[in-house]
């Protein structure tokens, strides 16, 4: 997949679209889905203009992998799931949509599926309610 510098998360880095961040640091921005496959479904973008994980710097791969760990163990403390999935695609064969490496860190629930890949909004008066959750959960977990 080629990078695009016009992807909707290019975009959000820049300041051109709005999102609801939770974290942010010199290499990753980690934000709430717009179209969450489960309630509390975050993204963990790279700050790095590349499209798949294999183009990442060493450093710039370890500062996501950081970043996903410490908004998952915020995630679980913030909304109490039995369990939180992390997940990372590359290439439209492996469903990724947007060409700019990042992570999914999604709240799992035993007998719920997850909804579709980007088919439904969330609800932004839920969405914002979740993201103050996770940030207070991340304040506490310096």
């Amino acid at each position: 997949m080629e990078y695009d510098p016009q992807n909707p998360f290019a975009r959000i880095l820049r300041g051109e679209l709005p999102s609801l961040r939770v974290y942010e640091d010199d290499f990753t921005v980690a934000l709430m889905d717009i179209m969450p496959q489960a309630d509390g479904h975050v993204l963990i973008l790279t700050k790095e203009p590349v499209a798949e994980v294999f183009e990442l710097s060493a450093e710039g791969a370890a500062a996501c992998m950081r970043t996903a760990r410490r908004v998952a163990r915020a995630v679980k403390t913030a909304l109490n799931p039995p369990g939180v999935m992390i997940v990372q695609l590359n290439g439209s064969a492996a469903g990724q949509t947007v060409p700019h490496v990042h992570f999914h860190v999604i709240p799992r629930h035993a007998g719920l599926d997850l909804k579709l890949h980007a088919a439904v909004a969330a609800d932004m008066t839920q969405l914002r309610e979740f993201a103050e959750r996770i940030k207070a959960a991340l304040s506490t977990d310096a």
